[in-house]
């Protein structure tokens, strides 16, 4: 009996260079230097990448040109940059993967601020939505300059021992501008008609082919859908496929659309390998290696990919940021000992958008591979962690991989802490894979876990442990609102918890991160499922209007109101908008600027522009954040005992902070 990831896992040739499995590690911004230069962090980075196993490493994006790239990406564009690049592919030839470079130009997507405050230059002087600036039109020699540009870097690259090259020409940056007739309105020979918005593309590889020869390969990335208006679609981009490979491409990386896009490319509202359908067009219509990419978890996804046809090679972006040893750990069969990529975008999408390096919410080691190194301690320790949320799970985990014999004890029936309301949300069932990853290396570690064990110091003198930790975690938090206590009234927490009826009119009290999201769990109350939509579509049952209205429509109406003049301000920047769409969609009414003042049985009294307003509800949900529990803490500062507290109970944030709070406290022990 074979493999079962026998595809997966199977060799693949790119022009000459055969690649040993088809996974790809792709190009991210990274942000971990504003000098254009490789460093420490860079290195320590790319190399856990091609340690844990992929088949490709590609680093970048790498700027071909200053003015195209900025100060926040890597540089290509002199041949100083030669000799760090040429540590950089040894390390990565070393740790077992081929070594590819993405050759980077954004165009009218260059934010001034990062180029010196130039002017972006473009095809053509069209407004960008993404850098908020309007770019100057290029010259035929600027040009000309650029595509020169493209192919110094290619020859750059193929100097410094990188394997292949990959081409930007998505996501909106230059070469999806030059494509674009949204973007494109030149009337020279490179704009009017698709062939000649072809032209500077096509050139580019051409120069490029030039510089590195017939044997070298050379991929490009392309949006299988610009998924903008008035842009290329589904049917354009085949079309342009098949003029790369003609040009002789040698790989195609398929991905989604534009920055602009307002369909979500990365965030957890994306299924499973959602977009992998734009790697089947393009792959009908050539011969040459295709790529699927956006979103590809798991080990079994990945896999039905290549088997289902839609692509030759499948692209692990975040999901190698969560585990660079996803390849190692899939191919041995311990799906479950995978650190998860849940989509949250929170410590990779959103700092990368706000110029910050870019990290992981459930690996502290991303980004921080040499300075957070794990290390046996030089003395086995009894270690006893109170508390099984996200904190206290990564304590125990790191501790015991330290060489600590390690015991947790959980006051509730149940590993996970908070993990489990998080997963309850719509689209965020991922979430409850931390559980399973945290159980499996429970397993693994063999910690010993003693449920419905509430600490306090008698236990503790009886198990007798050389340090604590405590992550006690947090409560819900009633904001001080006169009849809060009432019989109507309920904490998001225990709505989520048990998704009671409450009745057709819901209040919630409060527009953060916490408040949004239990709105959109009530108001997804009665919608139709995937499955039923798909059984009414296949078969014609109900017309598309119908179809939406049930999808979004459902048997609860909910009202939100936040004190702020904004709601969700505590939410990423990359996903802020997508949870706001998705509340519009189900009819959420937010009212921000609003101080709820008392509640009466079912009223609710509220403040807005200084004028009171009452209003009717069947049930009022408090969603006002949460407090720490942290008796444990307390007692223990009155001890001689080592301890240290870490989580919510110390003070409340997400689950990045908890799981990077657990591993530094363990890594003190």
């Amino acid at each position: 009996m074979g493999h079962p990831l026998s595809m997966l896992f199977s060799p693949i040739s790119i022009n000459t260079v055969e690649i040993k499995n088809r996974i790809t590690y792709p190009s991210l911004g990274l942000v971990y230097s504003y000098d254009r230069k490789l460093n420490a962090r860079y290195m320590e980075f790319y190399k856990a990448r091609a340690e844990g196993g992929a088949g490709i490493v590609t680093v970048g994006p790498c700027g071909v040109d200053f003015i195209g790239s900025g100060i926040a990406f890597l540089g290509i564009d002199n041949d100083a940059a030669i000799e760090d690049f040429k540590q950089l592919t040894a390390v990565i030839k070393k740790g077992g993967a081929k070594s590819w470079i993405q050759l980077f130009h954004s165009g009218a997507y260059a934010h001034p601020f990062l180029i010196d405050n130039q002017t972006p230059m473009a095809p053509s002087a069209v407004y960008s939505k993404y850098s908020k600036t309007t770019p100057r039109e290029m010259t035929i020699e600027d040009i000309q300059a650029v595509i020169s540009a493209f192919a110094q870097a290619a020859a750059r690259a193929k100097r410094a021992g990188f394997d292949g090259v990959e081409i930007i020409g998505s996501a909106g940056y230059l070469i999806s501008q030059f494509l674009s007739p949204k973007t494109n309105k030149r009337r020279d020979e490179y704009g009017g008609s698709l062939d000649s918005r072809l032209k500077f593309p096509l050139e580019v590889i051409k120069e490029i082919r030039k510089a590195v020869g017939p044997h070298y390969p050379v991929t490009i990335r392309m949006a299988g859908n610009d998924f903008v208006e008035d842009s290329n679609t589904l049917k354009d981009a085949a079309l342009i496929a098949t003029a790369y490979e003609k040009s002789g491409i040698n790989a195609i990386n398929v991905t989604g659309g534009w920055h602009e896009t307002k369909v979500p490319q990365l965030p957890y509202v994306l299924p499973e390998s959602g977009l992998s359908y734009l790697a089947l067009n393009i792959k009908k219509t050539v011969s040459v290696p295709v790529m699927a990419s956006n979103r590809i978890s798991s080990p079994d996804t990945a896999e039905n990919i290549l088997k289902n046809g839609c692509a030759d090679m499948v692209n692990l972006g975040r999901v190698l940021i969560a585990d660079p040893k996803w390849p190692i750990k899939a191919f041995q069969g311990k799906y479950n000992e995978i650190r998860p990529c849940v989509a949250c975008s929170q410590f990779c999408t959103d700092r990368v958008f706000s110029g910050k390096p870019v990290g992981c919410i459930g690996n502290p080691l991303a980004g921080f591979e040499r300075e957070r190194r794990l290390e046996k301690s030089p003395v086995s320790k009894k270690v006893l962690v109170a508390g099984a949320g996200p904190a206290g799970l990564e304590a125990a985990v790191t501790a015991a991989k330290r060489g600590h014999r390690v015991e947790i004890h959980e006051r509730s029936g149940a590993i996970g802490g908070q993990i489990p309301l998080a997963a309850s949300i719509p689209h965020k069932s991922s979430f409850s894979r931390f559980i399973t990853y945290y159980k499996a290396m429970i397993k693994r570690c063999r910690i010993e876990v003693y449920l419905n064990s509430t600490v306090d110091m008698a236990l503790i003198q009886q198990r007798n442990p050389d340090f604590v930790v405590a992550a006690t975690g947090a409560e819900p938090l009633m904001p001080g609102i006169k009849g809060i206590n009432g019989p109507n009234v309920m904490s998001s927490w225990d709505f989520l918890k048990t998704n009671p009826w409450t009745g057709r009119h819901l209040a919630v009290i409060g527009g953060g991160a916490v408040g949004l999201e239990t709105a959109l769990f009530a108001a997804c109350k009665g919608t139709i499922s995937p499955d039923t939509l798909e059984f009414l579509f296949s078969y014609n049952a109900e017309n598309n209007d119908t179809l939406q209205e049930l999808l979004f429509n459902g048997a609860v109406k909910v009202t939100v109101f936040e004190q702020m003049e904004k709601a969700g301000k505590d939410i990423g920047i990359s996903t802020r908008w997508v949870v706001l769409d998705q509340l519009k969609k189900h009819g959420v009414t937010i009212i921000t600027g609003a101080e709820v003042i008392s509640i009466d049985n079912t009223f609710v009294v509220y403040k807005k522009d200084n004028q009171e307003t009452t209003r009717s509800f069947d049930c009022i949900v408090a969603a006002a954040g949460s407090k720490p529990v942290n008796r444990l803490g307390a007692a223990l500062k009155d001890s001689d005992l080592p301890y240290t507290e870490i989580g919510d109970c110390t003070s409340p944030g997400n689950i990045g902070k908890a799981i990077h709070q657990g591993y530094l406290a363990a890594m003190t022990i």
